[in-house]
């Protein structure tokens, strides 16, 4: 019997005291909820120098978690872990027609799976409309792997690493089609019950040391929104702007959440959110804006973990509780020691 983090992102380059600032998730939202949730304490130096204890009946705890880092320092904290009975995952995987299917799929049974995830061609157009691959896991019992081995429960050293510099057309539209192509007709049709190790269904973009250089010198934005149960028609709407426009990407990923927490600046909401990855290219800024006016009038709110391009008016009308959050500040720093470059964009 060992433990495992209740709640892990997609990548293991995370502290302790990040995961509770962005209150992060993982691909078990939708039955876990996120990172805070699990964690009994945390001790926080405040502004002033002075080391308090903070347990969840304190709004203080609350302005922490998703609190982007501007309450303090987190130096400690008590968590709740998950027992596992071994370091290996038994995983399910199906190849799924279309983004409609999918989410009827993972409406009806993602309560039946531990951890949930799909991958969605987002240059796919047409009846192919955000074709997936539905993968679903649980942590495999000593039963079931009586007769494997049992490593691979800690990291492994990254087996390749890209390259310094990446010609630009790497990441293109005809180079993304062609790995999205293959990256579907790979997965299987439907398998069940695949044993595999934990870095490789948690974080498996670690396994290749400076992934983020094969987008070139230009870089990439990850965007990353959800929209409650009632806005499914916007994500259908987003997977189809991005498919018009096709802006290529080779990594999108669409999860369930389950029910939020009382953290004013805490990102999940019971509905859906899709991460996407997508190369700077000329009219990108304009493409997101427009999936911003999708996400707002969904009543939807962008993730401030990975936001480098939000404004101050927009941040305003997706998260309604920020006002909360602001006068939370206030009281706590009033002579704003603890600033960042997204404090200041965003006016937090």
């Amino acid at each position: 019997m060992g433990y495992f983090v209740p709640v892990t992102p997609g990548t293991r380059y995370v502290s302790v005291g990040g995961a509770i600032a962005c209150d992060i998730h993982g691909k078990n939202h939708h039955l876990s909820g996120s990172f805070a949730q699990h964690v009994e304490s945390l001790d926080l130096i405040g502004p002033d120098g002075t080391t308090r204890t903070l347990g969840q009946d304190t709004d203080d705890f609350w302005l922490t978690a998703g609190g982007m880092g501007l309450t303090g320092i987190i130096t400690s904290a008590v968590l709740r872990l998950t027992p596992v009975e071994t370091s290996l995952m038994s995983v399910d995987t199906e190849r799924v027609p279309d983004l409609h299917t999918l989410m009827r799929r993972m409406r009806e049974s993602d309560d039946d799976h531990t951890y949930s995830v799909a991958w969605i061609d987002t240059l796919a157009s047409g009846r192919a409309l955000g074709r997936s691959v539905l993968t679903r896991g649980e942590h495999a019992s000593a039963q079931q792997v009586r007769h494997r081995r049992r490593g691979g429960a800690l990291p492994a050293e990254p087996r390749l690493t890209a390259p310094p510099y990446a010609p630009g057309w790497l990441i293109s539209r005809p180079t993304t089609k062609v790995f999205n192509e293959m990256w579907f007709r790979k997965a299987p049709a439907h398998r069940v019950g695949e044993i595999t190790d934990i870095p490789a269904f948690f974080h498996p973009l670690d396994g290749v040391a400076g992934w983020n250089r094969l987008y070139g010198r230009r870089g990439f934005v990850q965007y990353q929104f959800v929209v409650p149960d009632a806005g499914e028609q916007a994500m259908v709407e987003i997977v189809r702007r991005l498919a018009d426009a096709g802006h290529p990407s080779f990594l999108a990923v669409l999860k369930r959440f389950g029910p939020g927490n009382r953290a004013p600046l805490s990102f999940p909401m019971s509905g859906w959110t899709l991460a996407v990855d997508l190369p700077t290219h000329p009219g990108l800024r304009t493409l997101l804006a427009e999936l911003d006016r999708i996400v707002v009038a969904a009543a939807g709110r962008l993730y401030l973990a990975k936001d480098s391009r939000l404004d101050a008016e927009t941040l305003s009308a997706m998260y309604p509780r920020l006002d909360e959050f602001r006068a939370g500040l206030r009281r706590l720093d009033p002579d704003r020691v603890f600033r960042s470059d997204l404090a200041r964009r965003l006016d937090l």
